[in-house]
């Protein structure tokens, strides 16, 4: 057997398993101390267990280990997928080329997969227990908040304004969804020939039950477009999205509601939401340099993220009614 590590990614860590011809990804936590309840490879594997029968996009897993003697935590095995993958910070894959009718391609096979998971019958794939979806979003906001609290190295006064605005600004929730929870093209594998068709979504640690307009929040939080204020550019929001050819997005919104028939007039609350929540993100990624667990400098360079991403976020807020 040969194993070699996937590079990339702050999050969990993912080897090839080669046996012969046989290929299998292996999928453990990364190294140090953890977050309360982050980086679940037990809720990853149940997930990939089973949607993989209604959602071809998600890959089969076939094997969970709880014993840390192995690989030094609790792991999992899936299949291995063959595609075309884009890399944070780097430049796009020159399988993709520089065509803006794939561009458009891509953007129309990325927003379609998000809807079609959230048509997804999750009580028929044996996932109706996975999440609570009553109260999601006011768990979600109160979650972050006491995140943030947990990994802040420093005062960010807008983040708590943030907090409490989004708690007294609720909007209705829509019909609950199997949700992926960090739903952007860097956990998106596309095929070889065609780049508007999805052949894989990884990353389904957080996947859970809720309201899909949070996924559809996040997708966007991680989407820039010309005329984006600069502040998404301090916080490192990927720049691939701004070439000629991909979709806006309010293309991919009304793209999404038509396919899925949803309420989308709210958009605009998750999409604060989502740069506000990914602020807390940075921050958790950040804490670890500041603290000694890694010397890595991609982690060193995350602290310009967090203040970036709450002023985004009040930004985006600001239009729904935020004076911060």
């Amino acid at each position: 057997m040969q194993v070699l590590q996937f590079r990339g990614g702050h999050s969990n860590l993912t080897y090839l398993l080669r046996f012969g011809e046989h290929e299998w990804v292996a999928r453990r936590p990364p190294l140090g101390p953890l977050p309360k309840g982050g980086h679940d490879m037990s809720r990853e594997y149940r997930v990939l267990s089973r949607l993989w029968q209604a959602f071809p996009p998600a890959p089969r897993a076939v094997l969970f280990c709880d014993d840390p003697s192995i690989l030094g935590a609790p792991f999992f095995v899936m299949e291995r997928r063959a595609g075309i993958l884009i890399r944070m910070r780097q430049p796009l894959p020159p399988e993709l080329g520089d065509s803006p009718a794939t561009f458009t391609r891509l953007s129309e096979g990325f927003i379609d997969t998000l809807a079609d998971l959230h048509a997804v019958d999750y009580e028929a794939v044996g996932l109706g227990t996975l999440g609570r979806p009553d109260g999601f979003l006011k768990r979600q906001i109160v979650g972050w908040m006491e995140r943030w609290e947990r990994a802040k190295t420093r005062e960010v006064p807008m983040m708590e304004k943030l907090g409490a605005w989004f708690l007294d600004h609720m909007p209705p929730a829509q019909p609950p969804a199997l949700l992926h929870n960090d739903f952007y093209l860097h956990n998106m594998m596309l095929d070889f020939k065609d780049p508007g068709h999805v052949v894989g979504v990884f990353d389904w640690e957080m996947s859970t039950l809720g309201d899909p307009m949070i996924d559809l929040g996040i997708a966007m939080g991680y989407w820039r477009e010309e005329g984006d204020h600069e502040l998404l550019e301090i916080a490192e929001v990927e720049p691939h999205t701004m070439k000629p050819g991909f979709l806006r997005r309010d293309q991919l919104v009304h793209r999404y509601a038509l396919r899925t028939g949803r309420d989308v007039s709210s958009f605009q609350f998750y999409w604060a939401w989502a740069h506000w929540k990914n602020a807390t993100v940075a921050e958790q990624i950040y804490v670890r340099y500041v603290r000694g667990q890694t010397t890595d400098p991609r982690f060193a360079a995350m602290g310009v993220q967090a203040p970036a991403l709450a002023a985004a976020a009040a930004r985006v807020a600001g239009r729904i009614g935020f004076k911060g």
